[in-house]
């Protein structure tokens, strides 16, 4: 019997309308605004890409994640929006026209990510490298956090981000183990690892953060189960949210999640030790992500 088969907790039937706690209101006028100054430099937002529920609040407050190396990833996984094919070469003018429009917007607190790519001999990290590093030193007074795809496990990339200066450095399990058939070409174990090799590497200097979605069926069990296999390798942060399909062609929404349970799970995370936890039904990985650190160090 597989642990698909030996759910100790069945998924509820959902009920399609979504709830009260699911409806959130658009801000369209700042979304405009924030889309057009991007144009500019022909900047991509994963908040565009996998069409974040969040977009229209976070581009109000003037916060966007960066999406580097374009908007073509090499995987197919069957719950995001990003778009799938060959890539484009790697563009190098995206390291000024980021660190760009960080000073136009006056940032102090930035995300970086991108899409995996696989084609690419060091997946990127070079790339992230080198817009963090434009980014500190053409704007001092910005911190920089970085969500990276697992690099295929390569130490040597994984030495690179470590070395680029970003204060926080993200990678998402994404779900629980039993549901793992949805990450193409991914696997628990390797997001496990990359999170313990950039600890290792980076020591105090370097905080780790990953970012679960619910509502695809997993349990309660298998869920505090990734909370304590995250923390035995020194992850700190987390972030747990609502899953949404982009469109009847993704992974269906087996549940929503009540805030109640938001709320336990992100009791239960304290408990086993992480710093802090954003678990809500709109929380997102770089959802508020200037928080993490404000809320423990003081360094914003």
């Amino acid at each position: 019997m597989t642990i698909a088969e030996n759910r100790l907790t069945p998924a509820k039937k959902v009920d399609f309308k979504k709830p009260e706690w699911l409806r959130k209101k658009l801000v369209p006028n700042a979304q405009k605004e924030m889309e057009a100054l991007l144009g500019e430099h022909g900047l991509h937002t994963i908040c565009q890409e996998a069409k974040c529920p969040n977009i229209s609040e976070c581009y109000a407050k003037k916060n966007a994640t960066f999406l580097i190396l374009g908007n073509i990833c090499t995987r197919r996984c069957t719950y995001c929006n990003v778009h799938t094919g060959k890539p484009t070469e790697v563009d190098l003018s995206e390291i000024d026209g980021v660190t760009q429009s960080v000073i136009k917007l006056g940032l102090r607190f930035v995300v970086i990510t991108s899409p995996a790519r696989d084609d690419l001999a060091d997946g990127g990290a070079n790339q992230f490298y080198r817009v963090t590093k434009n980014i500190l030193e053409k704007s001092p007074g910005t911190q920089v956090e970085i969500l990276i795809p697992d690099f295929k496990g390569s130490e040597e990339s994984l030495q690179k981000v470590v070395d680029s200066g970003a204060v926080i450095i993200g990678h998402n399990v994404e779900t629980v183990p039993s549901l793992y058939h949805i990450r193409r070409n991914a696997s628990y174990e390797r997001s496990l690892e990359v999170l313990k090799k950039i600890k290792e590497l980076g020591g105090d200097k370097v905080k780790t953060k990953s970012a679960l979605m619910v509502g695809l069926g997993e349990t309660e069990e298998e869920m505090v189960q990734v909370f304590k296999d995250l923390r035995a390798v020194g992850c700190e942060f987390l972030s747990i949210g609502q899953y949404l399909a982009p469109s009847g062609d993704y992974e269906k929404v087996k549940e929503f999640v009540t805030p109640e349970q938001f709320a336990r799970y992100k009791e239960l995370a304290l408990e086993l030790g992480f710093s802090f936890v954003h678990s809500t039904p709109y929380a997102r990985s770089s959802y508020l992500a200037h928080e993490y650190l404000s809320n423990n160090e003081g360094t914003l």
